[in-house]
């Protein structure tokens, strides 16, 4: 079977989901190149990366596993020192910054991983509490914890530690914790993988309401199929490179297997 074709996106090319010339950008990267190792061992991961996220968009990331995609969403999240060409997040430049000032770009943004990364000592009212208290507000954390957590299904279980729940509670308590805040941006490393399918659509529906109403970015890396309707736009990492940028109708039209013409077997 061939391959489906692709197009290359070039540096301020329009995408098919592309928000209104005077949207704000949220996330702006230009010919981004990134290398793991050093001497010998030197390895490129990501080639002349170009892309902009605007305010309020569902931007879903998706391509083979190693395609470098989790290596772009923790430089864009300020976890990794970017060092060639430019990325701006959140109208601030991260080429050159310091530690500490990545730090400050990372308040604004909220994180979801695979890995849950709870406190195992901590309810999970408390591990929500965590993320409230970076803000300073004291004296509402209990509320906006117990409010978040029953909007991602966990009403119920507000009181209970780690151990006394599923790994897709796990999951919802560590989305509860990166939304609490209402941040500008949310990165999320497959979000739905421990989720069961109403839980998953749950989850996005709330992403969806943030995006709406907050003006949040979000960007998303997922295998997930049943939640590509979500998005405003669908990038496709391969090999480091960015090779497409659709909407997901154009998305999911390019990666079905299109019926075969029983006449090219006629000999």
């Amino acid at each position: 079977m061939s391959a489906v074709p692709v197009q290359p996106v070039s540096p301020g090319a329009a995408s098919p989901g592309a928000a209104s010339p005077g949207a704000e950008i949220s996330v702006q990267v230009q010919t981004l190149d990134y290398f793991f190792g050093q001497g010998d061992l030197r390895k490129q991961v990501l080639f002349n990366i170009n892309l902009e996220l605007h305010r309020g968009q569902i931007v879903i990331m998706t391509g083979p596993s190693g395609s470098g995609k989790t290596t772009l969403l923790t430089l864009i999240g300020a976890l990794r020192s970017a060092t060639t060409g430019s990325l701006r997040v959140l109208g601030q430049e991260l080429v050159g910054l310091g530690n500490r000032q990545l730090v400050e770009v990372r308040r604004n943004i909220g994180f979801i991983f695979q890995a849950h990364n709870l406190f195992e000592s901590l309810t999970a009212a408390q591990n929500v509490e965590m993320a409230v208290e970076l803000t300073g507000n004291l004296r509402q954390k209990r509320q906006r914890a117990t409010a978040i957590l029953e909007n991602v299904g966990l009403g119920d279980r507000v009181d209970y530690k780690p151990a006394a729940l599923s790994g897709g509670q796990k999951q919802r308590v560590a989305i509860a914790r990166a939304l609490v805040n209402q941040p500008q941006l949310i990165l999320a490393d497959e979000p739905t993988a421990a989720l069961d399918k109403q839980s998953g659509r749950d989850v996005v529906t709330l992403m969806q309401q943030l995006a709406q109403e907050q003006g949040c970015t979000i960007l998303m890396v997922t295998h997930d199929n049943r939640i590509l309707d979500v998005a405003d736009r669908i990038i496709n990492l391969v090999d480091g490179r960015l090779e497409s940028d659709t909407n997901p109708q154009q998305f999911v039209e390019a990666h079905t297997v299109k019926s075969l013409d029983h006449n090219m077997f006629v000999m």
